[in-house]
């Protein structure tokens, strides 16, 4: 008998909102390895909000097919190799996440060890922040920053590499006190907006009294609807995800329409411009060599909430979506 191991499963397709019960975590023999691929024990992999699109089925223009019901879930992981062509014992970044071993192409296999710190590093989600602030918005000197979504694992990340870029303000968006607080004592970010708190515009005006000169935006909605009237001229707006539309319970991923001022973009002179890594393939390699001197020199850091145990996944992407992470989700097996 074939020894087994443990993945996750998506069970149905989830009506609004995945809960713990749209997700079993099955048992299936340990795959073998064919030609050209290894097999790889994880070690950590990433929780990622744009599962819920995933398996909403709303996956137009998204470079990663669509979940169905009965497939395993996937998404960055780290692994140790266990068998093939590669070194054995060698760590590696790839996307069979969501599994306790993987079957990676060793073409998808980037190796994890030796260039950052530590190997769960890989999983941080700071390059298409850095991308987007050093591509699209170009951080300068003296730059107010606002970032919304400032908790998330985007967010967490772009506010602490906005100031190492060189901006003297950097503002920061979400829905919590504790960590609105988190992110001001922990993090650097000058001040924080509370969403649901008082009308955001009026809350933005009083945290940049002198303009928003770059955004970086993760949400969309009400967020990038009151940034648009504090934008200063010249202002850059670089957007790097939807999530008021990926966690709306009314909608299934695929969309997030936002309300935008278009006066004020045009008497302003606003730029506003989409973020996708595969239109920057330099990007990943910059970023990693930076991330690291920034790490080891103790000038950034990597926030993330561990889920521990496999045990525990299934019922991992509906409490990010409940908002109960602070910076990245990571499954620790």
């Amino acid at each position: 008998m074939n020894a087994t191991h443990r993945l996750v499963r998506l069970v149905r397709r989830p009506a609004g909102l995945p809960t713990p019960d749209d997700f079993t975590l099955a048992h299936a023999p340990i795959p073998r390895p064919q030609a050209g691929q290894v097999l790889v024990r994880n070690t950590h992999f990433l929780v990622f909000p744009g599962l819920r699109t995933l398996i909403g089925g709303e996956t137009r223009d998204v470079p990663l097919p669509p979940l169905h019901p009965g497939d395993a879930l996937f998404g960055p992981a780290i692994g140790e190799v266990v068998d093939g062509p590669l070194k054995k014992g060698q760590l590696v970044l790839h996307l069979q996440g969501w599994r306790e071993y993987a079957t990676p192409a060793v073409t998808e296999c980037r190796p994890a060890d030796g260039h950052l710190p530590d190997a769960v590093d890989h999983l941080a989600q700071g390059s298409a922040a850095y991308g987007a602030l050093t591509r699209l918005a170009d951080v300068h000197e003296g730059d107010t920053v606002f970032v919304t979504g400032a908790a998330g694992a985007v967010g967490t990340m772009a506010g602490q590499i906005a100031r190492l870029l060189g901006a003297a303000r950097v503002v920061g968006s979400t829905g919590s006190p504790d960590k609105a607080e988190r992110l001001e004592r922990e993090l650097g970010y000058d001040a924080i907006v509370l969403r649901g708190a008082a009308p955001l515009d009026g809350q933005l005006a009083k945290a940049a009294p002198e303009g928003i000169d770059v955004v970086l935006d993760t949400v969309g909605g009400e967020q990038l609807t009151a940034a648009v009237h504090v934008a200063n001229r010249g202002a850059r707006f670089a957007l790097v995800g939807a999530l008021d539309g990926q966690l709306s319970p009314d909608r299934a991923g695929g969309s997030a329409p936002t309300v935008l001022d278009t006066y004020r973009l045009l008497t302003r002179g606003v730029t506003i411009a989409g973020y996708s890594g595969l239109g920057h393939p330099d990007v990943e390699q910059e970023w990693e060599a930076r991330f690291g001197d920034w790490l080891r020199a103790g000038d950034i850091r990597f926030p993330y909430t561990p889920v521990r145990g496999m045990e525990r996944a299934p019922g991992a992407l509906p409490q990010l979506i409940a908002g109960r992470s602070f910076g990245a989700s990571i499954v620790e097996l």
